[in-house]
């Protein structure tokens, strides 16, 4: 993905806004990211879902699906916190930019 690093804040976002919204997987969410032009492989996307995890923003469980086990995540209060002050944020930031000049 070009500019990688400069998105990579965008895509963890994007993360924690639909798990704000209820559970999520992570071939799912590499799936949405798909549909709005991130191409994240399983290899970023799992361990950023985990450093995530373990900074308090999400919590996950394992859930049964036939034979084999997927890994829910769910926004957690700290995450919840988090994204309301993201919100905020991100339409101050947008009006800056889409008022700026191209």
């Amino acid at each position: 993905m070009e500019h990688q690093e400069l998105f990579a804040g965008f895509v963890r976002l994007h993360v924690l806004h639909h798990a704000a919204e209820g559970d999520l997987y992570g071939q799912w969410m590499i799936e949405e990211l798909g549909r709005h032009g991130y191409k994240l492989s399983p290899g970023t996307l799992y361990p950023m879902l985990h450093s995530m995890e373990k900074k308090g923003y999400l919590t996950s469980r394992k859930e049964q699906m036939g034979r084999t086990f997927r890994r829910v995540y769910r926004a957690t209060p700290l995450g919840l916190d988090a994204l309301k002050i993201a919100r905020v944020r991100v339409r101050e930031i947008i009006k800056e930019v889409l008022a700026s000049p191209e």
